[in-house]
């Protein structure tokens, strides 16, 4: 059997497999090679064997990722998918962040049997998700209602939420888009009131660092845009990460020449948050990034966040 072109490396839940033959069509698209010389080779990670509490309780980032980096560096695969938002904001020895396709909706999508708003859930109402920064914008928005843990791939959250364990849930529309779903989305939420995770909807690839000739392969398939826009991002990220255990969320946007970007991070429980905006040159991504991150751990008052991120 003829060696393949090239292997791309995966988790094997139905969005990740989406991502992937998203990533596959386009590479083999941009260098007429069959796509089924594109080996797709699905990796279990610690993050998916986890189901019985926050990723944040269990070592945070990276839960999604090293098994695949392992892969890679031991020469099994060739390149990663991965969402964006599981990437930890410091790679490993070796291996290198070599771009994002371009970005999908950043949005969140309220899931629900019934209401179609934050505003219109009953009072004290249980919304299950597994993500900090989600559970503190709701408590912002609706004090009174209970945040429970969700954890589980798309169709399991969405079924569960249509079989009543909990009144509502949110999603990435960008999963949902991805996997045909959207339909199943009550409300779209405005980035304005409800400011999504750092490289929400954008898909990134990563490589061997030394592995030359793969990262020209990708080269064609990888957005300028979307790469400066998540570049601002996780540098804003770096900045304040001192524990995964805050909720943070951050979006840039690009035009032209020009990048601006908005950042909040807030108390777990949603009673208070600080902002930061920020615009600047796309060519100075990171260092506005940076900057912002900076702005904002030093417009937080002491005891804000936990004690190894101040």
């Amino acid at each position: 059997m003829a060696a393949h072109w090239l292997r791309i490396g995966t988790r094997g839940s139905p969005l990740a497999l989406a991502q992937t033959r998203e990533t596959r069509g386009l590479l083999a698209r941009a260098h007429g090679v069959d796509p089924e010389s594109i080996e797709i080779v699905v990796i279990k990670t610690t993050g998916d064997m986890i189901q019985d509490r926050a990723l944040s309780l269990a070592g945070g980032k990276g839960l999604f990722t090293k098994e695949l980096d392992a892969a890679m560096l031991e020469g099994r695969i060739d390149i990663a998918v991965h969402s964006s938002k599981d990437l930890p904001t410091l790679m490993p020895d070796g291996i290198v962040v070599a771009g994002y396709l371009p970005r999908e909706d950043v949005r969140d999508a309220l899931i629900s049997a019934g209401p179609a708003s934050i505003a219109d859930l009953p009072r004290g109402a249980n919304v299950g998700t597994a993500s900090l920064r989600r559970g503190a914008q709701v408590k912002r928005l609706r004090p009174d209602v209970t945040i429970s843990l969700l954890r589980g791939n798309v169709e399991t959250r969405l079924r569960k939420v249509q079989a009543g364990e909990f009144h509502a849930s949110l999603l990435a529309l960008a999963g949902l888009r991805r996997l045909g779903l959207a339909d199943r989305a009550a409300a779209v939420l405005s980035e304005d009131d409800f400011l999504p995770a750092v490289g929400q909807g954008a898909v990134g690839v990563t490589a061997r660092t030394d592995d030359h000739q793969t990262l020209d392969k990708l080269a064609p398939i990888l957005d300028r845009d979307t790469g400066d826009c998540v570049t601002a991002e996780r540098a804003f990220l770096r900045v304040l990460e001192g524990s995964c255990r805050t909720p943070i969320a951050g979006l840039a946007r690009v035009s032209g020449d020009r990048i601006t970007f908005k950042g909040m991070i807030l108390k777990p429980d949603g009673s208070d948050w600080r902002e930061v905006a920020d615009e600047g040159s796309r060519a100075q991504a990171h260092e506005m990034g940076e900057r912002a991150g900076q702005a904002l751990k030093d417009k937080t008052p002491a005891g804000f966040l936990p004690a190894d991120t101040h």
